[in-house]
């Protein structure tokens, strides 16, 4: 398999296992809503690590979009996680 066949899977790869660790922020959700409240810590930082991913991901030249797909649920979830448990 050439290279950058091989890269583009990978990336692809990344993309989905990144997307799925950021759904499961759910549970959490979840738990938060039904009143046994998580710590907002952990989630409002990945919300900011997410913010500086994407806008790498998007700024940069040529745009780097896989980076930019993964870290976007990130702020969404992170942000609900976060605010449902204060």
């Amino acid at each position: 398999m050439e290279d950058n066949v091989w890269i583009t899977r990978l990336s692809w790869a990344a993309t989905i296992m990144g997307i799925l660790m950021y759904v499961s922020y759910i549970p959490q959700i979840m738990n938060n809503l039904s009143g046994d409240k998580g710590s907002p810590i952990q989630p409002l930082v990945a919300v900011l690590n997410c913010s500086l991913w994407v806008a790498y991901g998007l700024l940069k030249k040529p745009k780097d979009y896989p980076i930019a797909i993964t870290n976007a649920p990130g702020i969404v979830f992170g942000l609900v996680a976060c605010i449902t448990a204060l």
